[in-house]
């Protein structure tokens, strides 16, 4: 078996495995509605909220989309913050559905600059919202949210947040933080498959859905709302994958909010400290590295297109390549939802028996 060690989807703990196996029920039966209202219960806990959080059957991609229609108009004026790949998908789902959207782009591998955030927003008072990505995955970074939050908040705008690939792993209390719409994927941190993206929304994000008129059908948030109060989904429901993020939530909670930060702090620095004691250069501002997803700059020959085959075919060890403009440049060693320092420790022992056939010269 592979040792997956991509940004997502993530390995799947031998319970979750299980569970998903089982035969399928009505989607509409109590049987249901008890599974869902469990798993509900759980997210609000582990996004740290008490606002309303609902199941979407799709990607994270839909998740965004997601954010979007529910809570802008055509026109609206839009502050996209991107540091990466997602951070610029945001922003062009935004465009694409009639938003008028500035963007506030950052060099690749930095964080945002919340005062950077700050001038924007003096600069174009009409915007009304700010879209901002915590962790790209792209490129390695986390930014600080909490810091760029305050400054939202401080402008009085709504704030949407992708946390496809941070929440569940990195700490984002979205109550404390003041997110109006916190956004995540199944298939990162929650240690289930694809499949379900995970919304929470505030009292600020209710108003602003009320006065959202791009079009939605499939991603309405009030079709959502209406059909949990008797606990259903508005559409069929990815129901296996329901199965297994009930079992999952309730290990998370076992394990507790500050041991899960812990130990994706401990396997994010031992990821770190073995890249580098291979002789490979960081790529993401030190200060900002991302603690589920390491990326490495190519350096001293190195082919990241071939290292990535001959570990993939010969260790049996799947890490993930650049994207965009990143493509062959750097590679990204994901380290989120099921992983210990163990699975790292495989991972650098493989890089460091493959990386002088795939050119590197240095170490």
């Amino acid at each position: 078996m592979d040792n997956l060690r991509v940004p997502g989807p993530t390995p799947l703990p031998d319970e979750v495995l299980k569970t998903i196996n089982r035969q399928m029920i009505n989607h509409r039966s109590p049987e249901f509605q008890q599974i869902q209202g469990s798993v509900i219960t759980d997210l609000q806990k582990l996004f740290q909220t008490k606002n309303d959080v609902f199941l979407l059957t799709g990607s994270g991609t839909g998740g965004l989309e997601a954010g979007v229609v529910n809570t802008m108009s055509s026109g609206d004026k839009v502050l996209s913050v991107s540091i990466g790949v997602f951070g610029d998908r945001f922003g062009a789902i935004a465009k694409k559905f009639g938003a008028e959207v500035t963007p506030l782009s950052f060099e690749w591998g930095q964080a945002a600059d919340p005062d950077e955030v700050a001038k924007a927003l003096k600069a174009e008072p009409g915007i009304k919202t700010v879209l901002v990505t915590h962790n790209e995955t792209s490129t390695g970074v986390t930014n600080d949210l909490k810091a760029i939050s305050a400054v939202v908040k401080e402008a009085d705008k709504l704030l949407v947040v992708d946390a496809i690939s941070s929440l569940g792993s990195i700490d984002l209390p979205v109550d404390d933080w003041n997110i109006d719409i916190a956004i995540t994927g199944s298939q990162k941190g929650w240690m289930v498959p694809p499949g379900l993206a995970m919304v929470s929304i505030s009292q600020k994000g209710w108003q602003a859905f009320a006065e959202a008129t791009m079009p939605r059908f499939y991603w309405d948030f009030g079709k959502a709302k209406s059909y949990l109060e008797r606990g259903q989904t508005p559409w069929t429901p990815a129901v296996s994958v329901v199965y297994g993020l009930e079992i999952s939530l309730k290990m998370m909670l076992k394990e507790g909010l500050t041991n899960i930060f812990a130990r994706h702090a401990r396997v994010a620095q031992a990821a770190r400290e073995g890249i580098k004691s291979l002789g490979l250069p960081l790529f993401a501002e030190a200060s900002h590295a991302s603690n589920t997803v390491t990326s490495v700059a190519a350096s001293e020959g190195l082919d990241t297109k071939k290292m990535l085959k001959i570990m993939r075919e010969e260790e049996h060890v799947v890490i993930a390549g650049g994207q965009q403009k990143l493509d062959g440049k750097i590679f990204r060693l994901g380290h989120l939802g099921w992983v210990t320092e163990k699975d790292i420790e495989i991972v650098i022992s493989a890089l460091k028996k493959v990386l002088p056939r795939a050119g590197f010269k240095g170490g």
